[in-house]
């Protein structure tokens, strides 16, 4: 049985690694509202069991994370109204304003795929958690990570075909030339 942990090492381990666990959480849900609140549920989950807990803190509040986000994609019924929100128009701009046009064009893209390939792309790539590592995270094989990887990459690349079709077909102002 593990010894009993302090809440001193929990408020350090929080303070050293909460942002980057928020930022994990942000790109599960989309908002840094739903961010926060994402994450404060799951290390609400890792207080209760905190002076028997027996492992690494940050793996378990990442699957936690995934775990909890594919369960909102679920539960919620209010996916239909933020997939039109996020299928709005894109505005590709060639000024210095780009790279974070871009990025919310990824952000975007990535919003509109499932859960799980979600969650996939984000601890492989924003992580940067190696197939072993998301697998161990997600309670899954090696094999299904990286065919949800390239599941998610081909579908990504689709739906930036159709932004960029769209674009083509499309005035400045985003109506049809």
């Amino acid at each position: 049985m593990a010894a009993e942990r302090s809440t001193a090492e929990l408020e350090g381990f929080l303070a050293e690694r909460a942002d980057h666990l928020l930022r994990t959480a942000v790109l599960l849900t989309g908002s840094r509202e739903a961010g926060e609140d994402l994450l404060q549920t799951a290390v609400e989950r890792l207080l209760r069991r905190w002076r028997r807990f027996d492992g690494d803190p940050e793996g378990y509040l990442r699957r936690t994370l995934c775990n909890l986000a594919t369960d909102g994609y679920r539960r919620a019924g209010r996916w239909r109204q933020k997939e039109r929100l996020l299928r709005g128009g894109l505005s590709l701009s060639q000024d210095v304003t780009g790279a974070v046009d871009l990025r919310d064009a990824l952000v975007r893209l990535l919003w509109q795929l499932p859960a799980r390939q979600r969650a996939v792309l984000v601890l492989r790539y924003w992580e940067q958690l190696t197939d072993a590592e998301t697998a161990a995270v997600l309670g899954c094989a090696e094999g299904t990570v990286r065919s949800a990887v390239s599941r998610g990459l081909t579908r990504m690349r689709e739906l930036a075909d159709e932004w960029d079709d769209t674009a083509a077909t499309c005035g400045r102002n985003g109506k049809r030339a």
